[in-house]
C-alpha cells in the first residue's frame, strides 16, 4: 500500500487521527500475524525510494499528483486508488 505523506509509518499519531487510518492499522496487524499473508504499508515520508523505484506509482503520481493515494497493490497489480477501504461492504471481519 502507498500512502501520502504521514508523520509516523502509521498515521496513527498526531492531533487528529484518521478512522481510516485505525480500521488499516488493524487489518494489517491482524492479516500480518499468521505470516501466510503480509501488508506492507510505504509512506511518502517515511519510503520516498520505494515511490520511486515502482514504475507503476511512480507513473500515476506524476499523472495525478498526490490525490491518486493511497493506492493498494497486490502481488503488483494496481488494485485500488485514492480509497483505504480493504475490505468493501464489511465482509472481511475478524
Amino acid at each position: 500500500m502507498f500512502e501520502e505523506a504521514m508523520c509516523c509509518a502509521t498515521g496513527v499519531c498526531g492531533p487528529s487521527v484518521k478512522k481510516e487510518l485505525i480500521q488499516t492499522t488493524a487489518i494489517q496487524r491482524h492479516v500480518n500475524a499468521d505470516g501466510e499473508n503480509i501488508i506492507i504499508r510505504r509512506n511518502l515520508t517515511q519510503n520516498p525510494d520505494a515511490f520511486v523505484r515502482n514504475h507503476q506509482i511512480n507513473d500515476l503520481l506524476k499523472k495525478y499528483k498526490i490525490t491518486v493515494l493511497p493506492i493498494t497493490m497486490v502481488n503488483g497489480i494496481i488494485f485500488k486508488q485514492r480509497d483505504y477501504r480493504l475490505c468493501p461492504y464489511n465482509w472481511c471481519k475478524f
